[in-house]
């Protein structure tokens, strides 16, 4: 990619923390980004396209930069923990309020909704191949909906990080309760054969009787 796209891409993410998703255009991006706005044009084809793939490109990176972490994870506990370091890290980075920006347009841009979307997903991609990995001998697994849980897991965090902004406490008593959860999940994964033998019969039974007309 040239000097001069990264800089566009960069320049987006820092136009919309500055002015905000109503203040994006062409100017605004090529003054963040310190070059001639028509070469939003040039590389792009439009503002929208920019939007599209700066998205794109920022999530990709930042996945990039907690893949490692995500791998070394042994536990939902674990999982809850790099969330938080990564919700703190993204916070100081102000990638934060500029996801809110993003989301907050995404309500009336069809367009931009489709591109937050698709960034939003490769998160959810990475945290679905972790739950994978961790629930594999689980007896949660017989009930649970992986990709489902992926997606309400990447939906609280993006849920917590904007609640955080107006209430830092209850943002932080909902955080504990996630992990109390967690806690629980490992609790039970770590009970002996028979314990589990006995909890895995009962969820099958719970399960067969759910899929009863």
């Amino acid at each position: 990619m040239s000097d001069t796209k990264q800089r566009l891409l960069h320049g987006t993410l820092t136009a919309i923390g500055t002015h905000g998703i109503a203040g994006i255009s062409a100017r605004t991006i090529a003054s963040a980004a310190g070059v001639n706005q028509a070469l939003v044009f040039y590389h792009f084809g439009s503002v929208d396209e920019l939007l599209a793939a700066a998205c794109t490109a920022n999530t990709a990176e930042r996945v990039a930069v907690y893949s490692a972490r995500f791998a070394e994870v042994r536990t939902l506990r674990e999982l809850l923990d790099v969330g938080r370091a990564l919700h703190e890290q993204e916070k100081e980075l102000g990638h934060v309020s500029v996801l809110a920006q993003l989301l907050a347009g995404a309500q009336t841009d069809q367009r931009l909704a489709e591109s937050v979307a698709a960034a939003l997903r490769v998160w959810v991609d990475e945290i679905e191949s972790v739950l994978r990995r961790l629930l594999v001998d689980s007896p949660f697994v017989e009930i649970a909906d992986v990709g489902g849980l992926a997606r309400a897991i990447s939906g609280a965090f993006v849920g917590l990080e904007l609640y955080e902004g107006v209430d830092q406490a209850g943002a932080s008593q909902a955080f504990a309760a996630l992990e109390q959860l967690a806690l629980l999940v490992d609790v039970v994964d770590d009970l002996g054969p028979v314990p589990r033998r006995a909890l895995k019969a009962t969820v099958e039974h719970a399960v067969r009787r759910s899929r009863e007309p």
